[in-house]
């Protein structure tokens, strides 16, 4: 099994012309592809703005403009890319918010469908309903790479631990994460949800976000990280557009888990709640027995 692996999270800042979005992009792929990288990490709706009311004016079908273009630069480029995140409109005419991934021949090699819509509403922070014009989608996604098998989520999936637990015990090693958190749940969660996952499921977590666009009407939080089992954040951006590199080894699950193995320690006996009510309230007195 292959435990090394070389990544590249673009943290790049969409605009409103997909054109150039997908331009940046490819900039960026090619500095990025300047040092050896395995895989490169694209972050949520990097093609659009992040804007649900623009949602359906940016979707786009599979094959499209914005997976031809991911699919024709990882043939190009020999590298592996995980392309973030982009509407997608499905056969149905539904939207998406959907990640396809190709491998270092473009061929197409995983897809993840947003399975938690971010719908929130924070009273003079932020309020925002994906729901207006996205479906969910229904399945959680491990693909392989390289050898080495990877949990695909999007965003608001990170919230829900369930979703990680079940990839990792699947056998997911890395979790990646394009996301989107904006400058209300940043600050609050972006990290301490990152790294929990990656201390609940002794896996390494990469989640690739967007450059803050003060222009746009939602301000992304950026600060794309990577952490390890320990939940130690190994490489880390601030708020701008800029490439963060990481080497994993992923050997280090294995001693985390020898170390301290929680999947061993599993009371999968008792992971359920059983309610079994007082038949007779009399029968206690509060005394102790005598």
């Amino acid at each position: 099994m292959n435990s090394k692996l070389s990544i590249a999270l673009c943290q790049l800042m969409p605009g409103p012309s997909k054109t150039e979005n997908l331009a940046r992009a490819g900039k960026m792929i090619d500095q990025a592809c300047e040092r050896s990288v395995d895989l490169i990490i694209l972050p949520e709706v990097f093609n659009s703005p992040y804007q649900a009311d623009l949602f359906p004016v940016y979707a786009e079908p599979y094959p499209g403009p914005s997976t031809d273009f991911l699919c024709r630069t990882a043939r190009d480029k020999g590298v592996g890319i995980v392309g973030g995140s982009i509407i997608e409109r499905s056969t149905e005419g539904r939207l998406y918010n959907s990640s396809f991934v190709f491998d270092k021949h473009g061929n197409l090699i995983g897809k993840h469908r947003k399975m938690h819509l971010f719908d929130v509403d924070m009273p003079g922070r932020i309020t925002f309903k994906e729901s207006d014009t996205l479906s969910p989608g229904n399945n959680i996604t491990l693909f392989q790479y390289n050898g080495i098998s990877i949990g695909l989520l999007i965003c608001y999936d990170i919230r829900f631990p369930e979703v990680s637990r079940a990839l990792a015990l699947a056998g997911a090693e890395l979790l990646i994460v394009p996301a989107a958190f904006n400058h209300t749940s940043g600050p609050l969660f972006w990290e301490l949800v990152l790294r929990s996952r990656a201390v609940d499921q002794q896996v390494y977590v990469a989640a690739a976000a967007p450059a803050t666009n003060k222009d746009a009407s939602y301000h992304a939080w950026g600060n794309s990280l990577v952490v390890d089992p320990w939940g130690r954040i190994i490489a880390r951006a601030d708020d701008r557009e800029q490439i963060v590199f990481a080497e994993l080894d992923l050997s280090v699950n294995e001693a985390v888990r020898r170390e301290i193995p929680l999947f061993k320690h599993r009371r999968t006996d008792l992971y359920r709640l059983e309610y079994q009510p007082i038949s007779n309230m009399e029968e206690y007195t509060g005394q102790e027995d005598k």
